[in-house]
Formats: structure tokens, sequence, C-alpha cells
């Protein structure tokens, strides 16, 4: 069992390890930091603009982190809000120069996951992402409920 565990820990260990350290990286072009990749990716998808609340639950970030992260994408003039008098109402939008870094950022992130994943099939894929997806459901639960005692 210990043998699982190590295995299993260490694996997403270095699987975000690097894949934060290929962000880092790639991100350097812009002035920005790795994080920054997901937010840029995710607001690509949201051409009619998102929430800060909504990007949070996306990105899986709580709001100080979205509202710096925001904040420097603003500063870059990548970000632009409309509406809303607090930080966290109104709708964010790429702006042009935006919305060519993320197209590069989301360009570049499909590259390096196809080559990563280079040595999986359609069938191995699926069941990847099938069995990550049943592992985080599985550990949120433990999260919230606790660990059983044995």
């Amino acid at each position: 069992m210990i043998d699982r565990f190590e295995h299993f820990s260490s694996a997403i260990f270095e699987i975000s390890r690097y894949w934060h350290k290929i962000a880092a990286k790639e991100m350097t072009r812009y002035g920005l930091k790795g994080p920054h990749a997901t937010y840029l990716t995710v607001m690509a998808r949201y051409e009619q603009g998102i929430t800060v609340p909504k990007l949070c639950e996306i990105c899986n970030k709580d709001k100080s982190d979205a509202s710096r992260m925001i904040a420097i994408l603003e500063q870059k003039g990548l970000v632009r809000k409309e509406g809303g008098k607090s930080q966290y109402r109104g709708l964010l939008f790429l702006t042009e120069e935006g919305r060519k870094a993320a197209d590069e950022v989301c360009r570049k992130a499909a590259q390096v996951v196809e080559i990563a994943g280079k040595d999986l099939d359609d069938e191995k894929r699926a069941i990847l992402y099938e069995s990550l997806d049943s592992i985080v459901a599985n550990l949120r639960k433990l999260n919230e409920e606790g660990v059983p005692e044995v």
C-alpha cells in the first residue's frame, strides 16, 4: 500500500512541478508568471466576459489569488473589467492583446499536453482522464468528510 501511495504522490507532484516550470518559462515572454496561464486559457473561452467568482470556481483558486492575478493582467493591458463597483462584480474581458496572448498560451498548452501524452492512444487517454476524475472526486469527499477510522 505504501508503494502505491509513494508512486501516486510522487507522480502527481512531479507532473505538477514540470507543468508549472514549463508554464513559468512560457509566460516570461509576457512578463507574467506561470499561474497566469490558467487564467488566460479560461478567459479565452468566455468571449462574453466572466465574473471573478466564476473564474475562481473554474481555476480552483480563492478570490485573493484571482484578484492579484487579474490586477497584474490588467496592468499589462491583457484584461479589462466592465461594470460592478467592487473588484468581484462586473465582467472580465480579454483585450485584443490579451486575446492574442491567450490564443498563444492555449496553443502552447495544447502542444505540451499532446507531447506529454504522445504514448497514449485514445482509449488509454479516456481511461486516464476518467481515473483522474474519479480520484479527484474521492479525494474531495475525503477532504470534506474526513478520513474514516480503520
